[in-house]
């Protein structure tokens, strides 16, 4: 007699015992190959546009115009997740649109692969890699979100572990595309002239194992991430399982659901239109002038666009993305300052650090400024996210309102021991500071990031209905997108030091713009923490 694998229910997924479901463990090594891909990716961008990168008029880009395209393309890269957020919950669901989304990014990681070098190749990967991370990155939190019940204490800690897969990922990628990219790993098996291109063809190998993962591991998700046109006109038949000679097995059957629904074409129309905008979006990520009006445009579109279903809704349930929308203002001033990290600390780690830590390891400056988050996220995800269950058991865990303050609080403190490196020079007058006190810094600072972005990834899947969960997750990732573009705009103004100023001079300037951002930062996060309870009472049962 045949045996049946029977389909979980969402109730027998739901009601996982232990601290996390099996489940996650897929999405999370599907998340955190993905994210090599994309932060291998992201850290090489600005070092070949400068270096390598060739234009039209035959010259490489200039540093000026090199940080303006990045922050471009994280920018859009953010505001995509909106995109692809709302086709998952409109037509795809999540697993096909992550599913597509992946294939995207391979094919754009094949076309830096091939021939990396020339400007239309290169912004023409770099397009559908924007386009597929729109799609992948919104609806793999999502279905993160589905594995826990209404109100399980225990989602914050599925989502810090998650959140630490995220930072595995950022990690391996970060480091390995750049350094084989540069000639510094692998270079008596990699020809010196082919760097580049197995860089960019590691990262589509990774999304590849990315997508074999889920593809395997998807079958233990039950219900979880079908499309929503399956609920239209679905039959259901019961067929008989015959075995390998072809005799019937009447006691065993297997019930199949076939979709006859005839909104089923809208998905081939959301991948061909998809392939018809390529052009469109490498123009615009192309050029940076479009940068504003973009910014300018899809923020207020968005949010006509929620008030628009909230007019769908009940007003219990239309208080609730009121409260999620407070979440993600808030956010958006917090990675306007959390992402200095790419733009303003990257300049003052080259200029104003030593390179020696704890004074036995000699390090590079920049290199630390990029993985220190990262190591320090890996290693205290997964303890604060224990340590949020055991309070949860004591019924002393703070609301979520509070977690946000914190991380303001947090991100503040961090800030302000950025601003005392200026202190800590390493020979009085030199302004070369202390590579010491900037971990430091980054080691408070994890922890603010710790207390709102996985947490911020949780309770957009708590206050957002069913139907709407993909597009609330896609304006948490647009939130980022502002937070991206904002920091532009902060860093450059902390960069007003000229050229022929002195080390000393730059040391003093950038501790006086870090100095204001920790008063901001705290300023806001005593007003979060001020305006908890009103925001408690939007959230009604959600905490």
């Amino acid at each position: 007699m045949s045996t049946i694998t029977k389909t979980a229910t969402l109730e027998e997924i739901q009601g996982f015992e232990g601290k996390y479901p099996k489940q996650l463990w897929g999405l999370f090594f599907s998340e955190m190959w993905e994210r090599f891909c994309f932060y291998g990716m992201r850290g090489v961008l600005t070092y070949f546009m400068i270096t390598h990168l060739i234009l039209e008029n035959g010259e490489h880009m200039q540093e000026s115009q090199a940080n303006l395209q990045y922050g471009a393309t994280q920018a859009f890269v953010y505001a995509f997740t909106f995109i692809g957020g709302l086709f998952a919950d409109k037509i795809l669901g999540f697993r096909k649109s992550l599913f597509w989304g992946g294939i995207l990014m391979i094919i754009g990681s094949l076309i830096l692969a091939f021939d990396p070098f020339p400007e239309k190749n290169f912004f023409l990967g770099i397009s559908f890699t924007v386009i597929g991370t729109g799609f992948f990155k919104p609806n793999i939190s999502t279905m993160v979100g589905s594995l826990y019940k209404k109100g399980d204490p225990r989602r914050d800690a599925g989502f810090s572990l998650f959140y630490s897969g995220i930072n595995i990922g950022a990690l391996l990628g970060g480091y390995a595309c750049i350094a084989i990219g540069k000639g510094q790993l692998f270079t008596s098996f990699i020809p010196a002239d082919k760097t580049w291109n197995v860089a960019f063809g590691l990262a589509g190998v990774v999304m590849t194992i990315s997508l074999v993962t889920f593809i395997f591991t998807q079958k233990t998700l039950g219900p979880i991430g079908l499309s929503p046109l399956r609920k239209n006109n679905d039959t259901i038949e019961e067929i008989p399982e015959i075995d390998g000679v072809g005799t019937v097995q009447p006691e065993a059957t297997t019930v199949k659901t076939k979709v006859k629904s005839g909104k089923a074409w809208y998905e081939y129309v959301v991948y061909l239109g998809t392939l018809a905008l390529i052009p469109v979006i490498m123009t615009m990520v192309a050029k940076t002038e479009y940068t504003d009006w973009f910014m300018y445009i899809i923020g207020p579109c968005t949010l006509i666009y929620l008030i628009y279903e909230m007019t769908k809704h009940s007003w219990e349930e239309s208080k609730k993305l009121i409260a999620a929308l407070v979440f993600i203002l808030f956010s958006i001033v917090f990675w306007a300052f959390f992402e200095q990290s790419g733009g303003s600390l990257s300049i003052f780690a080259a200029k104003n650090l030593n390179n020696e830590v704890l004074g036995v390891f000699t390090l590079d400056p920049n290199g630390v400024n990029n993985a220190a988050n990262s190591i320090f996220v890996i290693v205290f995800a997964p303890i604060v996210g224990l340590v949020w269950i055991a309070m949860a058991k004591k019924r002393i865990e703070p609301n979520t309102v509070i977690k946000f303050g914190l991380g303001f609080l947090f991100l503040a403190g961090g800030f302000y021991t950025f601003y005392t490196t200026r202190f800590f020079e390493v020979v009085a007058g030199s302004g070369i500071a202390s590579l010491d006190v900037f971990v430091l810094a980054y080691f408070v600072i994890t922890f603010g990031e710790l207390c709102l972005s996985p947490i911020g990834l949780s309770i957009m899947t708590k206050l957002s209905p069913q139907r709407l969960q993909g597009v609330m997750m896609g304006m948490w990732f647009l939130a980022s997108a502002y937070g991206q573009y904002v920091a532009g705009i902060l860093g450059a103004g902390l960069s007003q030091a000229g050229e022929g100023d002195s080390l000393q001079q730059k040391l003093v300037t950038y501790t006086d713009g870090y100095l204001q951002l920790a008063i901001y930062a705290a300023i806001a996060g005593v007003v979060l923490i001020v305006i908890s309870p009103i925001v408690r009472k939007l959230m009604q049962d959600v905490k």
